[in-house]
C-alpha cells in the first residue's frame, strides 16, 4: 500500500481551525492545539447556554417594557397583571418592540389596558 503523507489535508484542517478561532485572544487564535481546545470549549458553552439565551432576552424585554412604562406612570408588574386580566395575547417580545418602534401605539395600548 502506498504511503500517504496527508500534507494537503492537514494544512486544510489547520487552516479551518484557525479560521474558526479568528478574533480569539492570545495563542488561541494562532496556535493549532490551543485553537482546537478553544473551539471545543466554545461549542460546549454555546450548547449549554442556548437555553439561558432565551431567559436573557426575556429579561431584556421586561426591562425595555418597564422603561417605556415609567414615563406613563405605571409599573411593569401592574401592567402585566392588568394585561393578563384582560386576556391579551401579546407577549413581552411584541410589547418591547412596540415600545421601541411605535411609542404612541404602546401608550394607547397601556391606557386601554390600565383603564
Amino acid at each position: 500500500m502506498p504511503r500517504v503523507k496527508r500534507a494537503k489535508i492537514a494544512i486544510k484542517r489547520r487552516r479551518n481551525v484557525l479560521k474558526a478561532t479568528r478574533g480569539y485572544r492570545f495563542g488561541r487564535s494562532t496556535k493549532e492545539r490551543q485553537a482546537r481546545e478553544a473551539l471545543l470549549h466554545a461549542g460546549r458553552y454555546s450548547f449549554d447556554h442556548r437555553k439561558n439565551k432565551k431567559g436573557d432576552f426575556r429579561r431584556l424585554w421586561q426591562i425595555q417594557i418597564g422603561a417605556a412604562l415609567k414615563p406613563l406612570g405605571y409599573s411593569y408588574s401592574r401592567f402585566i397583571g392588568a394585561l393578563k386580566k384582560k386576556g391579551s395575547v401579546l407577549d413581552r417580545k411584541v410589547l418591547s418592540q412596540l415600545a421601541q418602534t411605535e411609542p404612541d401605539t404602546f401608550s394607547s395600548l397601556v391606557k386601554e389596558v390600565m383603564a
